[in-house]
């Protein structure tokens, strides 16, 4: 079997490792720990792809001690007493060992326990890798053995390197001639994980090679193929059925209740489950109507329960009020709309952080990392509203996403909502 791309392209050394500057740069103190070999119990924190297993490694390499590698997924306090002979006889030999737990987060109290005083007395020194606050999923006498290290996603600059190197590599036998747009839809798409970027790439590659001329090209939309999460159509009934539904929901949204109710009734006639009915008519409200009269959610809601306590016929009747209710109602698109850009924005994005000020602290890890030290309370403001804060990432700034709609309800939402930014204009003067 052929070994994957993003193995094949794993680090031998800490000049070679890519990203995480804030641990690893010069005088830092992982840094400085890894070159004087002087190691400690750790626990690396971040999300997939960012190096935590290859960090590992890398530290038990320049230590010349063993790398022994355990998942918490899979193992149990049997595999953990194994390791740990293993660990004792190496010691004996006067070899060190460094005993890596992957997904350690996923260990439950008895491992823990078991595997906690070999800690203390030096067996192995212990590396954890987790995805998952570890705050919330060790146990304190473990924690506090371990120092904790946060790691981040790849930034744009260390993906491209890692791009960069992995057409060059030796194992790659296609010379890749990959557009520069095609390489930032891979990064876009990796997220900061430098495997998942390989993983596509490595993709990528075999549709050049399928060429089989010794260099290949592949096209934007080849590469955007390869990268889209795809999905598969839900189709539950003919070309009629859907062409009917669209009839009835543009009928709503063009406020003539006399139509909509009249595509409903062939609806039902037809035979269709008038639960389904009832969940659009539930996504209606939300898509149309929104805030406009936010009672609309409400009575859909209602038509809906109130079907699935009397059944048919009778209950027809409650989808039927609901209905013609949505249909005179105001309408706005707003919420729609804004929920739209935002889904854009976040998946064209990467996964910003939260800000340090709105996470909250309740252990004391978390303190100590300065969560929720800055928040402002919006209770003990002046109007209950704190001018001026700020509560998107610092990667994205502020943004506008929903804009009312001067109909219905919304009209005064939109009063409020300009009220409120005239504050924080004034507050950031």
């Amino acid at each position: 079997m052929a070994i994957p791309l993003a193995e094949r392209m794993r680090p031998v050394s800490l000049e070679t490792f890519m990203g995480q500057g804030h641990l690893l740069a010069e005088g830092r103190t992982l840094r400085q720990a890894i070159e004087s070999g002087n190691l400690h119990s750790m626990l690396f924190w971040g999300p997939p792809g960012t190096g935590k297993t290859t960090l590992a490694r890398l530290i038990a390499r320049h230590s010349k001690a063993d790398f022994l590698a355990i998942s918490a997924v899979l193992s149990g306090v049997k595999e953990i007493r194994a390791a740990i002979e293993q660990a004792k006889q190496s010691q004996q030999l006067g070899v060190s060992t460094l005993l890596f737990v992957d997904e350690v987060h996923r260990f439950n109290k008895s491992q823990q326990d078991a595997f906690l005083p070999h800690v203390e007395d030096g067996t192995f020194t212990f590396v954890g890798a987790t995805t998952e606050n570890p705050s919330f999923e060790l146990n304190n006498a473990l924690l506090s053995r371990a120092r904790l290290y946060r790691l981040k996603p790849l930034e744009t600059e260390a993906l491209q390197r890692i791009i960069g190197q992995a057409l060059q590599h030796e194992t790659v036998d296609v010379k890749l001639d990959l557009p520069s747009a095609g390489i930032e839809q891979i990064i876009a798409a990796a997220d900061g994980d430098a495997r998942r970027a390989l993983n596509i790439l490595e993709i990528v590659i075999g549709l050049a090679e399928e060429q089989k001329e010794g260099t290949g090209t592949v096209s934007e939309a080849q590469i955007a193929q390869v990268v889209a999460e795809g999905g598969r159509r839900f189709d539950k009934g003919g070309d009629l059925f859907y062409e009917q539904i669209s009839a009835l929901h543009k009928s709503v949204r063009g406020s003539n209740p006399d139509a909509a109710l009249y595509w409903f009734a062939r609806m039902v006639d037809g035979g269709v489950d008038p639960l389904y009915v009832a969940r659009r008519v539930v996504r209606m409200a939300s898509e149309d109507i929104g805030n406009a009269d936010p009672r609309a959610l409400q009575i859909a809601l209602n038509g809906w329960e109130s079907y699935e306590r009397l059944g048919s016929p009778e209950g027809e009747l409650a989808i039927a009020q609901a209905i013609s209710y949505l249909a005179v109602a105001p309408k706005s698109n707003a919420i729609y709309q804004a929920w739209n850009r935002v889904m854009a924005d976040v998946k064209g994005g990467g996964s910003s952080e939260v800000p340090v000020h709105l996470r909250n602290a309740p252990t004391k890890v978390m303190k100590e990392l300065g969560y929720g030290r800055a928040y402002r309370y919006a209770h003990d403001e002046a109007d209950g509203y704190a001018a001026g804060e700020t509560y998107f990432p610092d990667e994205t700034g502020e943004r506008r996403y929903y804009h009312p709609v001067e109909r219905g309800m919304e009209i005064k939402i939109k009063q409020r909502l300009e009220y409120l930014q005239q504050l924080d204009r004034e507050a950031r003067k």
